[in-house]
């Protein structure tokens, strides 16, 4: 069956994933994304203190992240994480091997690895399979691509979005990684999105940060932010004839585009949770601010307590109140009303005589929706989780072994 077309359906870009053993199981394990030219790029990468080498290698090569680039390569199985000098000159010869196969500079190639830490890459299994990929580039090879950058997940991920830009059809897509070890803070979650919109690369990099902010930025899986994040953004320009103009309608355009499709690949991750069974949306409205709405948010998603209630069915809204007053945002039980699905069950200080058997249905359902209305202002954010499951213990206990 051929290739969905995901990260090659906007204009000059093309795709390879092949398997080179770094994986026991023998699946696709590396992958090229690349541009027939140099393309605008910006990148989002992890904020925890302890990251991986090819975090610190694309950080050299676009220090106020963004710049132009030729292509990313990625691998699975290994996430070159606390492995020092060696792991950083492992990271830059991909980079090198990857650019002098696709005729152009290492400082033109990013990097990204993600799997394991502390293991240094089989870098003879990482150069056959870089030379395997690079011969491989097609339109056709997207799935694999994207199975080449799998860990854990269950499915791929993946979406695309068109919208008419300045009389054009601009494309914007993108596939994504990501079912464990997932609190993104930037941005296990990898994503490399790509557009054929004219944007030049600052603009590109602003477009991307506020995209990340609602959209990966609100995915908790576990709370424990991953080593190896990292989010790519190449924009090959074949959709305009110039560059869209920051604040633009254009640019406007293109920024609610990617709004979109990031918020799709983000719902997808958070539904691909280890061992989840449901996706979760905890909206908090009426915080002091928006920052205040997004700590109390996560604070609820993040609660192992009401994940559990969630994933058993248990309309507990006990567990939402206490994980909204443990946070650091203000919040007052007589201001504080809560809704699961569309059933309020406590309003300003006092449990509310709801129908229990309407609230059970809403939970036994896929998507499971809590609203939290803290009555102190006008700052609002939706996290999105999902349940903690008895399999996602099975998962984590098994992981290294």
């Amino acid at each position: 069956m051929a290739s969905a077309r995901h990260v090659t359906a906007p204009a000059g870009f093309l795709a390879a994933g092949v398997a080179c053993r770094i994986k026991e199981s023998g699946r696709e394990d590396l992958a090229i994304i690349a541009c027939k030219h140099d393309a605008a790029a910006a990148i989002v990468t992890t904020r925890n203190q302890v990251f991986g080498e090819p975090v610190r290698y694309c950080r050299s090569v676009l220090p106020k992240g963004y710049g132009r680039v030729r292509a990313v390569v990625i691998n699975s199985g290994s996430s070159n994480v606390c492995t020092g000098a060696a792991g950083y000159r492992d990271a830059a010869a991909m980079a090198q091997q990857t650019a002098r196969l696709l005729g152009t500079s290492a400082r033109k190639v990013l990097v990204a690895s993600t799997g394991i830490i502390g293991h240094r890459l089989p870098m003879a299994k990482v150069h056959a399979g870089i030379t395997a990929a690079a011969g491989s580039l097609s339109r056709n090879n997207d799935d694999a691509a994207l199975r080449a950058i799998m860990t854990t997940d269950t499915r791929p991920k993946y979406a695309v979005l068109r919208t008419v830009i300045g009389g054009k059809t601009a494309t914007v897509a993108g596939m994504v990684k990501g079912s464990g070890m997932i609190a993104p803070s930037m941005a296990t979650l990898i994503a490399v999105l790509t557009t054929d919109a004219a944007i030049a690369p600052r603009a590109l990099h602003q477009a991307l940060t506020a995209a990340m902010q609602d959209r990966f930025n609100a995915v908790t899986i576990d709370s424990d932010m991953s080593t190896s994040d990292m989010v790519f953004l190449l924009a090959s320009g074949q959709a305009g004839r110039s560059p869209l103009a920051v604040g633009s309608g254009g640019y406007r355009k293109f920024c609610a585009a990617l709004s979109e499709v990031c918020g799709r690949l983000a719902r997808a991750v958070a539904a691909d949770g280890e061992g989840a069974t449901k996706l979760i949306e905890v909206t908090v409205a009426g915080a002091r601010s928006a920052a205040e709405a997004e700590v109390a948010a996560k604070s609820v998603a993040n609660s192992p307590l009401f994940k559990c209630a969630v994933h058993g069915g248990d309309p507990n809204w006990g567990r939402i109140a206490a994980a909204l007053g443990k946070c650091r945002a203000k919040v007052d039980p007589n201001k504080l009303t809560l809704r699961i699905g569309a059933t309020t069950v406590f309003r300003r200080g006092r449990p509310t005589s709801f129908r229990l058997a309407a609230v059970q249905r809403h939970l036994k359902g896929k998507t499971v929706t809590v609203a939290c209305d803290l009555g102190l202002g006008k700052g609002r954010y939706t996290a999105i989780t999902c349940d903690l499951s008895r399999e996602y213990v099975t998962i984590n206990a098994e992981y290294h072994t």
